[in-house]
């Protein structure tokens, strides 16, 4: 299992990835799901990967070798709806070599994505892409989007992200929604990514690798417990119950 966040915002894109994997207890590893194609004061894009590694990996082997060929490529296309509509033909050509043959194993063809970015000429967008190919786009109603392991870091969003929110207060939002994930999920761990577009810049205004020992992750998970704590302990106790 895995979790990834992106979200569209005035300011920009944030986007969070965990980076770990696992085909059980004994099977855990970590592989990078956040993966940036960027040609700086054209466009930058980023794509960000759940599901079965195996389908995750040959689709993001597909992308690269397109961007080499003759052809549609992101590099190329022309805004970032044809870009999101390019990872779901290369998807379905994935799912029309595999699909049958994991189908006899008793695999499910599992694989979604979030796409974003921001190609010269039109404002940000953000996409999620589903297994089959088909996609929908963030709106200022929905200005994220979750793949994974979604529903323990979902109140958190909900409750703080807009459209408005600064590009800062997002990325703490993103890692709090995160840790809450973590907390409540082995499936889900470090290291993560945390990278942030900036509206116009065209190119990757930050991305940074947190591992276990990151001091601004270890302080916020801290703080942010003890607040839960504090902010439980003052609500009052419900009236029918007491003495």
């Amino acid at each position: 299992m895995t979790y990834c966040v992106g979200m569209l915002l005035d300011a920009g894109i944030v986007c969070l990835s965990d980076s770990r994997t696992n085909a059980g207890v004994d099977h855990i590893n970590t592989f990078r799901k956040l993966t940036v194609f960027e040609r700086p004061g054209e466009r930058v894009l980023v794509l960000m990967s759940a599901g079965n590694l195996a389908l995750t990996q040959t689709l993001m082997s597909l992308l690269r070798e397109r961007l080499a060929a003759e052809g549609p490529s992101l590099h190329t296309v022309p805004n970032l709806f044809e870009a999101a509509r390019h990872v779901g033909d290369c998807l379905r050509e994935v799912h029309a070599r595999d699909a049958e043959a994991l189908k006899e194993f008793g695999i499910e063809f599992n694989a979604s994505f979030i796409l974003g970015g921001q190609i010269l000429g039109e404002e940000p967008r953000l996409f999620q892409i589903y297994a089959a190919g088909n996609f929908i786009e963030a709106t200022r109603d929905t200005p994220y989007f979750q793949i994974g392991e979604a529903k323990y870091g979902k109140p958190i969003i909900d409750r703080v992200i807009r459209p408005d929110t600064a590009l800062d207060e997002a990325a703490k939002c993103a890692l709090i929604s995160m840790d809450s994930t973590i907390r409540s999920n082995l499936s889900v761990g470090v290291p993560l990514d945390l990278l942030v577009l900036r509206t116009g810049a065209l190119k990757v205004a930050s991305h940074t690798r947190i591992d276990a020992d990151n001091a601004y992750f270890d302080m916020i998970r801290k703080r942010w417990s003890d607040s839960l704590r504090e902010a439980f302990h003052a609500l009052p106790s419900p009236d029918w119950l007491a003495d």
